[in-house]
C-alpha cells in the first residue's frame, strides 16, 4: 500500500512538473505574439525572432516557436529593402537563409501544414525581391507553388488570401498585377480572417491589420 501510494504521488508530481512546464512555454510564447502585430522595425523583428529563438531552444520538441522565428526573419528581411527594387541581396539573403533553417526545423517537427508553406513563400519571396531581374525566373515559380499547396493543404487559411493579394498589389501590370484583384483578395482574406479558428491561442492568427492596411493603401 506504501509503494502503491508513493507511485501515485511520484505520478501526480510528475504530472504537475509537465503542466508547470507547459504552462510556462504558453506564457512566453503569448508574451512575444502580443507583439507581432506591433512591430514595425527591421531591429524589432530581429529581437523578435531571437526571442522566440530562445523558447525553441528549451522546447525542442515545439514547431510553432521556429515558425514564429522564421516568420520573424522573413518580415525583418522584407523592411531591410526599404522598398527598393533590388540591390540588397547581402542585407536580406543572411535573413532568408535563417529563415530557411528555423522553418526546415518547424517542419520537421510538425510536418507539411498550409502555415509551413505560407512562409516558405514569404522566404522566396524576399530572395525574388532582392534581385528580381535575375532571380524571378528561380524564386517566382518557387514562391507561387509554395502558396498554391498552402492553399491547397487549406483553403480557409486567410493567410493564403492576404500573400496574394500582396503579390497582386505590388506586381506591375504588364507583369499581371492589379490593385483590383488585390482589392478582392484583401477583402476575401479578411472574411476568412472572421471566420478563422486557430487550433490553440498560439497558432497563428497573423495578418488581418496587413489586409486592412493594403485595402486602405487601394480604397
Amino acid at each position: 500500500m506504501k509503494k502503491f501510494i508513493s507511485l501515485l504521488l511520484i505520478c501526480t508530481l510528475a504530472k504537475t512538473a509537465v503542466f508547470s512546464q507547459s504552462d510556462k512555454y504558453v506564457k512566453a510564447m503569448e508574451d512575444k505574439l502580443a507583439q507581432v502585430e506591433k512591430t514595425g522595425s527591421a531591429d524589432g523583428w530581429k529581437d523578435l525572432a531571437n526571442g522566440f529563438e530562445r523558447i525553441a531552444d528549451v522546447e525542442k520538441s515545439q514547431w510553432l516557436p521556429y515558425y514564429y522565428a522564421a516568420l520573424s526573419r522573413v518580415m525583418g528581411g522584407y523592411m531591410l529593402g526599404n522598398g527598393q527594387a533590388g540591390g540588397f541581396a547581402d542585407k536580406t539573403d543572411p535573413e532568408a537563409d535563417k529563415a530557411d533553417e528555423l522553418i526546415s526545423k518547424a517542419l520537421s517537427l510538425s510536418g507539411e501544414n498550409s502555415e509551413i508553406w505560407c512562409i516558405r513563400k514569404m522566404i522566396a519571396t524576399l530572395r525574388m525581391s532582392a534581385d528580381p531581374m535575375n532571380r524571378w525566373q528561380t524564386y517566382g515559380p518557387a514562391a507561387a507553388e509554395a502558396l498554391q499547396k498552402a492553399k491547397q493543404m487549406d483553403p480557409a487559411n486567410p493567410r493564403v488570401y492576404l500573400l496574394e493579394g500582396q503579390d497582386k498589389f505590388y506586381t506591375p501590370e504588364q507583369f499581371g498585377g492589379s490593385k483590383s484583384e488585390a482589392k478582392a483578395l484583401f477583402e476575401e482574406a479578411l472574411k476568412k480572417f472572421e471566420s478563422f479558428k486557430p487550433a490553440t491561442p498560439i497558432h497563428p492568427t497573423w495578418g488581418a491589420s496587413q489586409a486592412k492596411y493594403f485595402l486602405g493603401q487601394i480604397q
